[in-house]
């Protein structure tokens, strides 16, 4: 029993660190231009519920940690819950004197921008961590040369061959085996074009990985994509390299926009009857992989949380009511319109929000359940 707890704490703690910070981060983003925008903050609040220690600012803002650590909001002034769905009955008893400074009163754009900040700010958070690690320790690679193909493979069947030099994935540069292995993987049963350099010429390969089961560094088991092809690698082949400043922006977003990519490409699979939904992950995979990701080191922790920054941040600009892409979607259509919909429509909107929402996390949690508690028994 008290192995299980531990275990059980051992995953806890590291979700909770990486979770403060990206919920930092993002709602630092709202606060931040929302203040440019010269708009009043009731409330800055790391978790929900009882707040359990907290100050108010000199602008009136009260900064709160909650009771329950699982996520944040800023709310303005006039708004009738975190979610910033306005308190019109307050709006209608405000002093017109402040009315200029409440997030409701601001014109479309402002509000644009305020939504769009929190999403931004977890992608520059990614961004700046890539980029740091890049130019810090910079990389090892391998040449993307290809050694052996495995006969009657997909790599076979398309026609690659030993010898040839891999230079691009779908568009995607390819620097190093290590890029094509990696954009092969995250490719399972799909279609990529694989060009090459043969006989000094520049060749292109439409093949589709096959889909193949693995287990990963931390005991989880992934469908990933396999050609069949393979090098033999020796200590003489790994090259240290550390990119200019320049360089290293490009192979940074670079790197981020794969990520972009293979998400769209993985949401993709499940609207053409492809998708494994074993593969999703909700908060109790994301609190597994966080302990586990712990155990090797910081440098792996701190690059998981920027990972997930990217990904909660793209989450998060899904045209769902009720997150921050619903919010976008409903202003960009007042914009278009010249005027908001109606509150009726709006309330509907977040409702179904909510359900779409709920509804995920549930399922996610469902299939979560079963490989945690195999974890912990």
């Amino acid at each position: 029993m008290i192995e299980a707890l531990l275990s059980l704490l051992s995953y806890i703690i590291p979700f909770l660190v990486v979770l403060t910070v990206i919920v930092f981060v993002h709602e630092m983003g709202h606060y931040l231009v929302a203040r440019w925008n010269g708009v009043a903050i009731q409330t800055f609040s790391l978790g929900f519920g009882r707040e359990l220690a907290g100050f108010t600012d000199k602008s009136g803002t009260r900064w709160r940690l909650s009771a329950i650590p699982l996520g944040g909001y800023v709310r303005f002034v006039g708004d009738m819950n975190p979610a910033s769905a306005p308190d019109r009955d307050m709006l209608a008893e405000m002093d017109p004197a402040i009315r200029n400074s409440l997030f409701y009163y601001k014109n479309v754009w402002q509000r644009i921008a305020v939504v769009v900040a929190g999403p931004a700010a977890n992608f520059i958070f990614t961004f700046v961590v890539f980029y740091a690690l890049l130019m810090s320790l910079g990389q090892y690679t391998i040449p993307p040369v290809i050694q052996d193909v495995v006969p009657d493979s997909p790599a076979a069947v398309a026609g690659l061959e030993p010898g040839d030099r891999v230079v691009g994935v779908d568009g995607y540069e390819v620097r190093g085996f290590e890029d094509f292995q990696r954009l092969v993987a995250t490719s399972p049963g799909r279609p990529v074009t694989v060009y090459v350099e043969r006989d000094g010429e520049r060749l292109g390969f439409l093949v589709t990985p096959e889909i193949v089961e693995q287990e990963d560094a931390l005991g989880n088991i992934n469908k990933i994509g396999r050609l069949g092809v393979s090098r033999q690698t020796t200590a003489e082949d790994i090259e240290h390299i550390r990119p200019d400043p320049i360089d290293a922006v490009g192979i940074t977003v670079s790197r981020m926009w794969l990520i972009v990519d293979r998400t769209f490409a993985f949401i993709g699979d499940f609207f053409v009857g492809r998708g494994d939904p074993d593969q999703l992950g909700g908060p109790i995979k994301v609190a597994q992989v966080s302990g586990d990701v712990a155990t090797l080191g910081w440098l792996e922790l701190v690059n998981w949380i920027a990972l997930l920054s990217l990904s909660i941040g793209l989450f998060n600009l899904f045209p769902i009511p009720l997150l921050d892409g619903g919010h976008l979607l409903f202003y960009l259509i007042e914009a278009v319109r010249g005027k908001p919909l109606s509150p009726r429509v709006q309330e509907a909107g977040f409702r179904f929000g909510l359900a779409i929402v709920f509804t995920l996390m549930v399922f996610t949690i469902a299939i979560d359940i079963p490989d945690v508690v195999n974890r912990l028994m």
